[in-house]
């Protein structure tokens, strides 16, 4: 038999209000709530990103407050800087590479659920997984949904909503966002 939370992790529908899910939330929001009321010590905070996430570099820096579902559905590359206020729904995998920024208030959502209102009251989750690539800036009140792919040294400009995916080295803005100009190379 299949659980509920191997369905969310193999991208199939899944009961977001299973018994052992529930409990997974729990742990990582007493994780989270030591992170978000810890004191400045980096040391400390690299500790807890490192067991609440699927996996974190060494130079990984976020500010509190921060909130995700699940955390071992994170996976972070290094030199990733995360500002205030930011949001990450894991019921899939998130994936960020190296070298990137993201600006406060921004929302990542791995998770949809169905437009049929008789699964939506069966609490019927939908896990689509979102993959930034290296050397990519997420301005401040981003919205990222799921399914999204962003790519190499790709900018995405504060406030945009990301509804689809986006090529290496573009800077995108809007809502729904959309390709402004390329970018050259390495940004």
């Amino acid at each position: 038999m299949t659980t509920e939370r191997e369905k969310m992790t193999n991208g199939e529908p899944f009961l977001t209000n299973d018994p052992q899910l529930m409990k997974d939330k729990k742990a990582a929001r007493e994780l989270m709530a030591l992170y978000n009321n810890s004191l400045e010590d980096e040391t400390n905070r690299k500790k807890l990103l490192k067991t609440l996430f699927g996996h974190c570099g060494e130079e990984v820096f976020i500010k509190p407050p921060f909130h995700c579902d699940y955390g071992y559905n994170i996976f972070i590359g290094e030199n990733f800087f995360a500002n205030f206020d930011c949001i990450f729904l894991d019921a899939a995998p998130i994936v960020i590479g190296d070298n990137c920024m993201i600006g406060p208030k921004t929302c990542i959502y791995a998770i949809e659920h169905p437009l049929d209102v008789e699964s939506r009251k069966k609490h019927i989750g939908i896990p689509k997984s979102v993959v930034i690539g290296d050397n990519v800036w997420i301005g401040g009140g981003v919205t990222i949904l799921p399914g999204v792919s962003i790519g190499n040294n790709t900018v995405i400009a504060a406030a945009a909503v990301v509804t689809k995916s986006f090529p290496d080295n573009v800077l995108v803005a809007g809502n729904p966002a959309r390709v402004i100009k390329k970018l050259g190379g390495s940004i």
